[in-house]
């Protein structure tokens, strides 16, 4: 008889906490002035920005081309919000344009000393994260871009058919898995990596076999990019990021196979942040259940393009559509009220299915 062992693993933008973002970046040589201008034209645009706190502009006094960037958030939704959006890609080209690299690292605030919290009133609104989250080591992102429609099947071959690049990117990181999901001419890449996620980006996006497949998808992308251009090459990636909002774990024993699929939830104008919270607690809800099919959900969020990718455990014969289903009907008519209405034919709004194109995992370590 197997002993069930089980360990709750939840990860969420949504409890609330204020948000700490930090920025390491390396210039090229001699921009240091041109990088301070940048930054002070950026700090006035953003001050009104809703749920930002405020920021720091640090620089290294051992190396003068290592600056250093602190913000302060209300909320991680509030900041995704902006970063996400088309206005922040234009208000930091100028930076970037000054970098040789850039580390952003994402923080909730467990604790905090000082006055501010000696004093909360001074504050009000600033949550503090309640507990300690546990987790793997693992971080979770997302890519998303469309194609031109008709070419879906000649990129669905190439994205299936290049080599894997080594996991082992250094010491501390390492790329554990990659699952691939198409709907439509929309494509969305998730990633799972041990350690520094811009590492083993940066990593994989330096392969031979990864770049021979990019520039070949390059003549079917809607969205037009150059490689050989860093800056064309930033934008692209990040107006294609979809950050994981979300992520609830239940690790058990289970003797029936798990399987990953993906849903397409496209959300209502301006409500794909709400959407991908209430499918959060559905999620929560599902993972709690002892005898529920869901073995792990990760949610991803930009703008209004949600996607819910799902690990499944569910005997032989079992019927699927039992692991996607929202239960209730106050909840199908929230998520019929948040998702966007289906163009031509009409009829009732819904998720769409993802087709899957592959499912990579690293092999265990020895």
């Amino acid at each position: 008889m197997t002993t069930a062992l089980s360990e709750r693993v939840s990860q969420s933008a949504f409890d609330g906490s204020m948000l700490r973002v930090v920025l390491l970046m390396d210039l090229h040589e001699g921009v240091q002035q041109q990088f301070f201008d940048a930054y002070e034209q950026l700090r006035h645009d953003i001050a009104s920005v809703p749920g930002h706190l405020g920021d720091q502009l640090c620089q290294s006094f051992e190396n003068p081309s290592q600056w250093l960037i602190t913000s302060e958030w209300e909320s991680a939704p509030q900041y995704l919000a902006w970063v996400n959006s088309e206005h922040h890609a234009e208000q930091v080209k100028p930076l970037g344009a000054c970098a040789r690299s850039m580390r952003p690292l994402k923080f909730t605030v467990l604790r905090e000393t000082g006055k501010r919290y000696d004093r909360p009133e001074l504050t009000p609104s600033v949550r503090l994260q309640p507990t300690p989250r546990l987790g793997a080591g693992i971080v979770r992102h997302a890519l998303t871009f469309t194609v031109k429609p008709g070419s879906e099947k000649a990129v669905a071959d190439l994205l299936s058919s290049y080599d894997s690049p080594a996991a082992e990117v250094d010491a501390h990181t390492r790329l554990c898995r990659t699952s691939l999901f198409m709907h439509g001419n929309r494509v969305v890449r998730a990633v799972e990596v041990e350690g520094d996620l811009t590492a083993a980006l940066r990593h994989v996006s330096e392969q031979p076999e990864v770049r021979a497949v990019e520039q070949a998808i390059n003549p079917y992308l809607e969205q037009d990019r150059d490689l050989a251009d860093p800056e064309s090459a930033r934008l692209f990636f990040m107006k294609a990021a979809l950050p994981a909002v979300h992520h609830v774990a239940e690790h058990g024993a289970d003797d029936a196979p798990v399987t990953r699929h993906a849903l397409f939830y496209p959300a209502r104008e301006g409500r794909g942040a709400e959407l991908a919270e209430f499918l959060s607690q559905q999620d929560e809800r599902a993972a709690a259940r002892p005898d529920g099919p869901v073995r792990s959900s990760s949610i991803f969020q930009r703008d209004d393009i949600v996607v819910r990718l799902l690990d499944v455990s569910l005997p032989a014969g079992a019927e699927l559509a039992a692991a996607f289903e929202i239960e209730g009907p106050r909840a199908e008519a929230t998520l019929e009220r948040l998702l966007a209405a289906p163009s031509g034919a009409g009829g009732p709004a819904a998720p769409h299915p993802m087709t899957p194109v592959t499912d990579r995992r690293a092999p265990e370590r020895s």
